[in-house]
């Protein structure tokens, strides 16, 4: 395995770390989008490019803003109320 295979590793392993201790939210969800392009360059690393592309139209980019949208609609419910 070679170093930047290592530090790759360890870069994802440490964002999913972050993922899981984030308690809020709204910024678990911005972590989560980081963590997407975390595995994004894992996965360049890997020599998995078309694999890299999809991970970052879907993880750091798509599932953000569903879920972004998603919290804003509970909050304009929540002060409806």
């Amino acid at each position: 395995m070679i170093p930047l295979q290592v530090v790759a590793l360890a870069l994802v392993g440490l964002g999913a770390l972050a993922v899981v201790t984030t308690r809020d939210p709204l910024r678990q969800t911005l972590v989560a989008g980081l963590y997407g392009l975390a595995l994004a360059v894992l996965m360049v690393v890997l020599q998995a490019p078309d694999v890299a592309l999809s991970e970052i139209v879907v993880s750091s980019v798509a599932s953000p803003f569903i879920l972004l949208t998603a919290l804003a609609k509970l909050q304009r419910r929540r002060t409806r109320k």
